[in-house]
């Protein structure tokens, strides 16, 4: 029986956090897996290695006794047979194969294969028997029909070894796609083993568009696709087509639509609110009236009271973008920018004195 350090088939130190010890299995798993280097058995060998090694240290407790078991372990291993009679886990005294019987199963040969090669190495059978029998065990009495039966000679899929060595979901920053092996890694692109990463087309649009919403027409592998962009779209905004991105069946992969809004001229965005400014006479400031207030739905009219001030900011409800999630739309905030007359005749400079004697008014310049 050989005996493997997994932290250097991992290419971590033994002083390696949890978290260390996945990003490591994650990044050579992807790495060396058969369906993306089909035929190379170096690599086939090498993902179960990785496989084998994670299965291990990313289990506190077993990662705990192969520390405390370490190179000595073929010494433990003839001393745990004849002490049992050659029956059962030669670790037993160590907790590992007792459960529920599965320590009694040294009749039974359970070997993990991709497309040949041999299995797990004679370390990792002899200390974690009982546990990689019990849940090759496990997944064939989870399936139904002929499908879910399986000898003690069967070979479990990749699928059913990572749903049953993982006791939770691995995840990375990307998450994992519907239909891809459950406990699968998923990695940063979004991909996870057995299911690819996703494609990304950009595309983009005007302001106009993204209020009332449009369509595209992309290309993938030939086919031209119709996407439609819904009402509110973002810069950044991403829309998932499934399977469209190309390949087929379980290999198909999925398209991310992933928006860029232009720059509008008169309106600047920020989420679903909207801000513009206009323009207003020197009599609609001092005297107040109606504005009208062209929006991306359409003219409305807006009432300035006397006296407004330039700069002042008015806010119209509902007359911003639609809102991706939750319905509704945002704000238009609209800023006064008061428009002084080119020029005054000497009679409007009269009449504006007079005016001006009548107001009262502060130094805005204080004192």
């Amino acid at each position: 029986m050989d005996y493997k350090d997994y932290y250097k088939i991992l290419g971590v130190p033994r002083t390696a956090t949890a978290a260390e010890i996945k990003k490591a299995f994650r990044k050579l798993a992807r790495q060396h897996h058969p369906d993306l280097k089909p035929g190379d058995k170096g690599a086939e060998q090498q993902f179960k290695d990785v496989n084998e090694a994670n299965e291990v240290l990313s289990d506190p407790a077993k990662r705990k006794q192969y520390d405390e078991l370490g190179a000595n372990w073929e010494a433990y291993a003839r001393a745990g047979a004849a002490g049992q009679g050659g029956q059962g886990s030669p670790f037993g005294a160590y907790g590992f194969g007792t459960s529920g019987g599965a320590g009694q199963s040294g009749n039974v040969r359970y070997e993990f294969r991709t497309s040949g090669g041999e299995g797990f190495s004679d370390f990792f059978r002899t200390f974690f028997g009982g546990a990689a029998a019990g849940a090759a065990a496990g997944g064939a009495a989870a399936g139904g029909g002929s499908r879910g039966r399986r000898t003690a000679t069967a070979e479990p899929s990749i699928e059913e070894l990572f749903g049953a060595m993982n006791t939770g979901p691995r995840t990375g920053t990307g998450s994992r796609p519907s239909g891809s092996p459950a406990g699968a890694p998923a990695y940063d692109d979004g991909s996870t083993l057995g299911h690819p990463a996703p494609v990304e087309a950009e595309t983009e649009l005007s302001l106009d568009e993204a209020y009332h919403g449009t369509t595209r027409l992309v290309e993938i592998d030939g086919k031209r696709l119709e996407v439609a962009l819904p009402p509110g779209v973002d810069t950044g905004s991403r829309i998932r087509l499934k399977g469209k991105g190309g390949g087929t069946g379980p290999v198909a992969r999925d398209l991310y639509i992933v928006s860029r809004v232009r720059p509008h001229h008169t309106f600047t965005r920020k989420g679903p609110d909207l801000t513009r400014d206009i323009k207003v006479t020197l009599r609609e400031a001092v005297l107040g009236g109606e504005i009208p207030v062209r929006t991306l739905k359409g003219r409305v009219l807006l009432t300035i009271p006397p006296a407004t001030q330039n700069g002042r900011m008015f806010r119209l409800t509902g007359q911003g973008m639609p809102r991706l999630k939750g319905g509704g739309n945002g704000d238009l905030f609209v800023r006064i920018a008061v428009v002084m007359p080119p020029s005054l005749s000497p009679e409007a400079l009269t009449a504006a004195a007079t005016f001006l004697d009548l107001v009262e008014q502060p130094d805005p310049r204080g004192a």
